[in-house]
């Protein structure tokens, strides 16, 4: 059974940066592809960032590129999402999300939030 689970979440003021946390139990690390997703209040939840499983490739939704870096720790099985510049309209719910390529079986961690206030 993937247990995904985050933390790293919290407030921080307008500029600020903050960095969130995946650990990931129950399968092989390396033959996941992994993403954050995050949920802001009143909306859909989004795309924000993906790496692929070796991590050589990554990819993040246009409005973010520059602001967030996604990584992964083959030997801590953590995935990360670096987090600057952080903006008020950056706060939500941010999710780590797991994805078999061979099967096509996806996994969700709870959340964290993430408050960007002065």
């Amino acid at each position: 059974q993937v247990q995904l689970v985050e933390s790293g979440g919290g407030l921080v003021q307008p500029g600020g940066s903050l960095t969130l946390s995946c650990v990931v139990s129950g399968f092989a690390f390396g033959r996941l592809s992994m993403s954050w997703y995050r949920q802001r209040l009143g909306a859909e939840r989004e795309h924000v960032a993906t790496s692929t499983r070796n991590g050589d490739s990554s990819w993040y939704a246009d409005s973010l590129k520059g602001r967030f870096t996604i990584s992964r720790d083959k030997a801590k099985n953590t995935l990360y999402l670096q987090m600057s510049n952080l903006k008020p309209e950056d706060t939500g719910v941010y999710y780590c999300a797991a994805r078999q390529d061979r099967t096509g079986d996806g996994y969700w961690g709870p959340g964290t939030q993430v408050t960007v206030s002065s």
